[in-house]
């Protein structure tokens, strides 16, 4: 079985590497201190399995997940109770709470050689797939958003979206300098935006409120919202109603 262990402390590190040792059908490919060198080395080594730490500076290992072109099996380890309860909830092979005994991670590292050895288990066969569907469930605002465009890796701040615009299986998130293609739906978006800050004014279109300058009637019983960059965005009948409401007009 491949290893890699994604974790910004060496102490922690060194604790992984060392419990490791005793388990001589395991292969340690590599180690990173961070989340974006962490990414490419999943790309080089092709892992089985990845020891995930999940407060990591530049990006988080929950964030991670949503970048990775592959999906290897997943233990995360934690420091925090709440990120420990989230990744047991999202259905990852299993987590471990630092500072954590030698026994239970040979207890955890056991989980993952069985779960790997069952090739019959569709769970087995998409591993990140309910971990993906359990955290996206989660309704925590989001404060940042993280992507890849051309390769790179982009962290941009809620703040600097001005809308975002549905693309068939996806969703295109825009700034006042740039545009971001994200594999996300509207739904998940209206329901991890602030409502203070967002509102899903048609089925395609989700604004920042405060980037509204003003909306033009469209037809009997629509709108265009015309945002402040001069971009436009249809507005339904709802959406409308759901603006008069945050606008106060």
């Amino acid at each position: 079985m491949k290893v890699i262990i994604i974790e910004d402390e060496a102490p922690a590190r060194e604790i992984v590497k060392s419990y490791l040792k005793s388990h001589r059908d395991v292969e340690l490919c590599a180690e990173y201190a961070d989340g974006f060198s962490g990414i490419k080395g999943i790309k080089e080594h092709n892992p089985d399995l990845i020891f995930l730490d999940v407060q990591m500076p530049k990006i988080t290992g929950f964030e991670m997940l949503e970048l990775m072109d592959k999906h290897p099996e997943i233990i995360f380890t934690t420091a925090y109770d709440q990120y420990a309860i989230k990744a047991f909830e999202a259905n990852a092979v299993d987590y471990l709470l630092k500072p954590f005994a030698k026994d239970r991670f040979d207890q955890a590292l056991e989980k993952a050689k069985a779960k790997l050895a069952d090739i019959n288990n569709d769970t087995a066969k998409k591993p990140m797939q309910k971990v993906l569907e359990t955290i996206n469930e989660k309704p925590d605002n989001l404060f940042r958003i993280v992507v890849k465009k051309a390769g790179d890796i982009h962290v941009i701040p809620i703040e600097d979206i001005t809308y975002i615009e549905a693309k068939d299986d996806y969703v295109m998130l825009y700034t006042n300098k740039s545009r971001f293609l994200k594999e996300k739906t509207m739904k998940y978006y209206e329901s991890h935006l602030d409502p203070q800050q967002f509102v899903r004014v048609h089925r395609s279109y989700i604004v920042r409120i405060d980037e509204v300058k003003r909306l033009e009637p469209y037809g009997k019983s629509s709108y265009i919202a015309i945002l402040k960059g001069g971009q436009k965005a249809n507005v339904s009948l709802s959406g409308y109603k759901k603006l008069k409401e945050v606008l106060n007009f």
